[in-house]
């Protein structure tokens, strides 16, 4: 993907989380900025990444997922400081993580976590620009 910018939906949910969790929480993600960003991959927590819901998700949209390892996540430094995150999962934000991860070096967050409306889910967007 070299030439342009690299987005990445990084998320976080729940176990019960359904696919409409997470496909709301990346609906309020994009709000203002559909047509403007492309997703190139869906990312998550390594183990996360292969639940009903997430792969449906990635299956519906036609995108790749990435499996985030636990020390990737706790090695990036997120804007939002849940303390429940911080608890479970040693970051400020499970969904800001996993998109500042796989989008990989120099990345920054464009779009901080939203919380679904059943609140099961949270989703963020992380932009690399490539040269």
């Amino acid at each position: 993907m070299a030439g342009g910018a690299v987005i990445v939906a990084g998320f976080g949910f729940r176990a019960a989380a359904t696919v409409a969790s997470l496909e709301e929480a990346l609906h309020l993600a994009r709000q203002g900025h559909d047509g403007h960003l492309s997703i190139a991959c869906l990312a998550t927590a390594a183990d996360k990444a292969g639940t009903a819901a997430f792969r449906t998700l990635a299956l519906r949209l036609d995108l790749p997922t990435c499996a985030i390892d636990s020390a990737a996540l706790t090695a990036q430094p997120t804007p939002t400081r849940s303390s429940a995150s911080r608890v479970a999962r040693a970051t400020g934000s499970v969904a800001e993580a996993a998109a500042l991860a796989a989008a990989g070096h120099n990345a920054r967050i464009v779009v901080a976590r939203v919380i679904s409306p059943d609140g099961m889910a949270t989703c963020a967007l992380a932009e690399r620009n490539d040269p």
